[in-house]
């Protein structure tokens, strides 16, 4: 079982650090759209 648990292991990090990424990316873009939809509404609201 010890083979198995490293190779688990071994994806589980490499998938933590895919969700922090994905999490990171969606927050900014998120912040980014918000934000250019406030501007867009302050220029032509």
């Amino acid at each position: 079982m010890a083979p198995e648990d490293d190779e688990y292991s071994g994806y589980n990090d490499t998938r933590q650090r895919r969700v922090k990424i994905v999490a990171w990316v969606t927050i900014v873009a998120l912040i980014l759209v918000g934000g250019g939809a406030t501007v867009f509404a302050l220029l032509f609201g």
